[in-house]
Protein backbone atom coordinates (compact mmCIF):
# COMPACT_ATOMS: atom_id res chain seq x y z
CA UNK A 1 0.00 0.00 0.00
CA UNK A 2 1.55 3.47 -0.95
CA UNK A 3 -0.72 5.46 0.87
CA UNK A 4 0.67 6.25 4.35
CA UNK A 5 -0.21 7.68 7.46
CA UNK A 6 -0.03 11.98 7.34
CA UNK A 7 -0.44 11.96 3.45
CA UNK A 8 -2.80 13.98 2.13
CA UNK A 9 -4.94 12.64 -0.12
CA UNK A 10 -8.56 13.51 -2.69
CA UNK A 11 -11.50 11.29 -2.52
CA UNK A 12 -11.94 10.27 -6.14
CA UNK A 13 -15.02 7.91 -5.69
CA UNK A 14 -17.91 7.49 -3.52
CA UNK A 15 -20.14 9.70 -1.86
CA UNK A 16 -17.52 12.04 -0.60
CA UNK A 17 -16.22 12.53 -3.82
CA UNK A 18 -13.77 16.02 -4.00
CA UNK A 19 -13.00 15.96 -0.83
CA UNK A 20 -9.92 16.19 0.68
CA UNK A 21 -8.42 14.96 3.87
CA UNK A 22 -5.04 14.16 5.84
CA UNK A 23 -4.71 10.11 6.36
CA UNK A 24 -5.06 9.57 10.07
CA UNK A 25 -4.79 5.62 10.30
CA UNK A 26 -3.81 3.09 7.38
CA UNK A 27 -4.88 -0.55 7.73
CA UNK A 28 -2.42 -2.17 4.95
CA UNK A 29 -3.82 -5.78 6.13
CA UNK A 30 -7.34 -4.51 5.16
CA UNK A 31 -6.32 -1.78 2.37
CA UNK A 32 -8.34 0.99 4.22
CA UNK A 33 -7.09 4.26 5.24
CA UNK A 34 -9.04 6.80 7.66
CA UNK A 35 -9.08 10.05 6.57
CA UNK A 36 -10.41 13.27 8.66
CA UNK A 37 -13.71 14.66 8.00
CA UNK A 38 -14.51 11.94 5.17
CA UNK A 39 -16.71 9.06 4.99
CA UNK A 40 -19.06 10.14 8.49
CA UNK A 41 -21.05 8.04 9.77
CA UNK A 42 -23.43 7.57 12.60
CA UNK A 43 -23.00 4.62 15.63
CA UNK A 44 -25.13 4.01 18.09
CA UNK A 45 -23.82 3.51 21.70
CA UNK A 46 -24.97 2.59 25.01
CA UNK A 47 -23.62 4.53 27.92
CA UNK A 48 -20.62 2.85 29.65
CA UNK A 49 -18.47 4.05 32.44
CA UNK A 50 -15.32 4.61 30.36
CA UNK A 51 -17.26 5.96 27.08
CA UNK A 52 -17.23 9.65 26.53
CA UNK A 53 -20.65 9.83 25.05
CA UNK A 54 -23.79 7.60 25.12
CA UNK A 55 -26.29 8.44 21.65
CA UNK A 56 -25.59 8.75 18.19
CA UNK A 57 -22.30 9.33 17.37
CA UNK A 58 -20.89 10.80 13.96
CA UNK A 59 -17.48 9.37 13.76
CA UNK A 60 -15.25 8.91 10.52
CA UNK A 61 -15.13 5.56 8.84
CA UNK A 62 -12.10 3.62 7.22
CA UNK A 63 -12.01 4.70 2.99
CA UNK A 64 -10.87 2.15 0.35
CA UNK A 65 -7.42 2.88 -0.53
CA UNK A 66 -8.52 2.31 -4.27
CA UNK A 67 -11.03 5.35 -4.08
CA UNK A 68 -8.63 8.14 -2.38
CA UNK A 69 -5.31 9.78 -4.18
CA UNK A 70 -2.07 11.25 -3.06
CA UNK A 71 -1.82 14.90 -3.61
CA UNK A 72 1.57 15.49 -4.54
CA UNK A 73 3.24 18.20 -2.32
CA UNK A 74 5.19 19.87 -5.28
CA UNK A 75 2.45 19.94 -8.00
CA UNK A 76 -0.13 19.91 -5.77
CA UNK A 77 -2.46 17.39 -7.96
CA UNK A 78 -3.85 14.04 -7.13
CA UNK A 79 -1.05 11.63 -8.51
CA UNK A 80 -0.47 7.75 -8.63
CA UNK A 81 2.52 6.93 -6.49
CA UNK A 82 5.55 5.30 -8.05
CA UNK A 83 8.38 3.22 -5.94
CA UNK A 84 12.02 4.10 -6.78
CA UNK A 85 15.17 2.63 -5.45
CA UNK A 86 17.93 5.45 -4.65
CA UNK A 87 21.91 5.26 -5.09
CA UNK A 88 22.15 4.25 -1.54
CA UNK A 89 19.53 1.65 -1.65
CA UNK A 90 16.48 2.91 -0.31
CA UNK A 91 12.85 2.75 -1.29
CA UNK A 92 11.00 5.96 -1.88
CA UNK A 93 7.60 7.01 -3.35
CA UNK A 94 7.44 9.28 -6.28
CA UNK A 95 5.15 11.24 -7.93
CA UNK A 96 4.42 10.15 -11.12
CA UNK A 97 3.28 13.33 -12.71
CA UNK A 98 6.36 15.35 -11.70
CA UNK A 99 9.31 12.85 -10.89
CA UNK A 100 9.11 14.72 -7.11
CA UNK A 101 10.28 12.38 -4.15
CA UNK A 102 7.21 12.27 -1.63
CA UNK A 103 8.98 12.42 1.84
Amino acid sequence: MRIKKEDTVLVIAGKDKGKRGKVHRAFPAEQKVLVSGVNIVKRHTKPKPNVRQAGIIEQEAPIQVSNVALICGKCDRPTRVGMRLLGDGTKVRFCKACGEVIG
